[in-house]
């Protein structure tokens, strides 16, 4: 059996989420008809929409469904405002939503530069929009969002923020951070894939992506993913119940990181200076090759990543690792174990053998 240690990437499905959505594919009824079936179809989708916002920290009436992070986050950056400013560590699916908007350099620990964004701000025109994640899904770092929006909100500009990798993760308060915009995303969190949300606060002009209908409020059109949207309602509610539990999985993370120091003393751990998430690890030995990495622990039944996995299963050096300074053999080296809701010691133990055994032989080469 595979230790599966790449939840950034994607995670299991939980158990009460498969529940929700073979309940929800076996009712028939579009949620926009009037009919009976259509109202019990709507009753799946508004109790999703409760348990998202639940676990977001927001209002219900906030809760936009998309079709994942990617389509938020470009609904968000495309429908808020012409000028944009996004930190360096922002996933693909912020800094190809808009190409040419500003990018603010990162800190050696991970954190974007609050003074690169004060500057940024005071040369922007009134109502720009920032973006700045909430937690790095390659490092695992955290980002000083509160900052971030005391910055913007002294010259009047909105802030968006991909909570895709904390939630679930880390306790979220829409409401407290101050932000405009919230990114999720349910297969982060043990729901399906093909499913996620914008939240964003009623009062906010956003500009549909999709038109042609008058779903979500008229902020996102087409016939709601009806098995997708209680799948990923029931795994919020399972992700913010479990909450309390999610320390322990950084005492897993931590003898990890500890095993493989011990291994290899040279191994850098990237972010470690800054507040990260419990589950995930970024390492890094210079001349051991990241592909080669991966290869050989999924060989040996540990699956890993190099990155983010969204960049169509190329193994490549990670934009992040450069934006904080990391040189080419280091960012070339990187790759990224996280833990979740399934992980065990057995899975710990699995991945300190098997890269242990690849390291000796890379140095006895």
């Amino acid at each position: 059996m595979t230790a599966y240690l790449d939840y950034n990437a994607t995670a299991p499905l939980r158990p009460e989420a498969l529940t929700a959505m073979t309940e929800a594919v076996a009712a028939p009824g579009n949620p926009s008809s009037v009919h009976g079936a259509g109202r019990r179809a709507r009753g799946f989708v508004e109790r999703a929409r409760e348990q998202v916002a639940r676990l977001a920290g927001a209002e219900p009436s906030w809760v936009i469904f998309t079709s994942g992070g990617t389509e938020a986050n470009n609904t968000a950056l495309g429908g808020l405002g012409d000028r944009v400013i996004v930190s360096a560590g922002e996933h693909d699916s912020v800094l190809q939503a808009v190409p040419e908007a500003q990018r603010l350099p990162l800190r050696p620990d991970g954190r974007v530069d609050l003074a690169a964004l004060e500057t940024a701000l005071a040369e922007a025109p009134r109502g720009a929009v920032v973006s700045v994640m909430l937690a790095n899904n390659e490092t695992g770092v955290l980002q000083p969002i509160e900052a971030v929006v005391e910055l913007a909100r002294a010259v009047g500009a909105r802030v968006h923020c991909d909570a895709v990798q904390a939630a679930g993760k880390l306790p979220l308060d829409m409401r407290g951070l101050g932000v405009d915009c919230l990114t999720l995303s349910a297969h982060k969190l043990g729901g399906p894939p093909g499913v996620g949300a914008l939240i964003c606060r009623d009062d906010l002009p956003l500009a549909p992506l999709l038109r042609g209908g008058g779903q979500e409020r008229r902020r996102r059109a087409g016939t709601e993913n009806l098995p997708g949207i209680a799948g990923f309602g029931a795994a919020a509610e399972a992700a913010l119940r479990d909450l309390p539990r999610f320390a322990e999985v950084g005492l897993l993370r931590d003898r990890l990181e500890a095993g493989v120091r011990t291994l290899a003393p040279d191994a850098v751990v990237f972010g470690a200076e800054a507040e990260r998430l419990a589950n995930t690890s970024c390492l890094a030995v210079a001349g051991l090759s990241a592909e080669t990495q991966i290869m050989a622990l999924d060989l040996a039944g540990v699956a890993v990543s190099a990155g983010a996995a969204c960049s169509s299963g190329k193994v490549q050096p990670s934009h992040v690792l450069t934006a904080m300074g990391a040189s080419a053999a280091e960012a070339a080296s990187a790759i990224r174990v996280s833990l979740g809701w399934q992980s065990t010691e057995t899975d710990i133990d699995r991945f300190l053998a098997a890269w242990g055994d690849l390291y000796r032989r890379s140095q006895a080469a």
